[in-house]
């Protein structure tokens, strides 16, 4: 299983912005399906965003589409999560993950990292 580092959250306000990065520990990560997902408290994990290898394929939750922009730098062994138009709504801890095939649920992927706490206030 790769290894999956996120960083980039934060305590925003309601109109802001914040990117998330997902750092890989090897270089197999040009052969992963990336993707986010969000988990708030009390809620069952949900779908953000996903990428695949080679970054001309991308899908989105309705919720965030056209705000939210997923992209990834296979030369870097990243992915980010550019947010944009942040609302209260959107606070959770969000967390990358990885895997060889498409996918769009949580039970899709081996690979998670450990998650990044973003809070946007109203």
């Amino acid at each position: 299983q790769v290894q999956l580092v996120e960083s980039g959250g934060g305590l925003v306000q309601a109109g802001g912005s914040l990117r998330l990065s997902c750092a890989a520990s090897e270089r197999t990560f040009s052969t992963r399906v990336m993707a986010w997902f969000r988990q708030a408290p009390g809620k069952e994990r949900e779908f953000v965003a996903a990428i695949n290898l080679s970054g001309d394929l991308t899908s989105y939750s309705d919720s965030v589409k056209g705000r939210f922009t997923i992209s990834r730098d296979n030369a870097k062994n990243t992915a980010y999560l550019q947010m944009n138009s942040l609302k209260p709504e959107d606070t959770a801890v969000y967390y990358c993950a990885g895997d060889a095939a498409w996918g769009t649920k949580p039970r899709d992927f081996g690979s998670w990292g450990q998650g990044t706490q973003v809070t946007v206030s109203s």
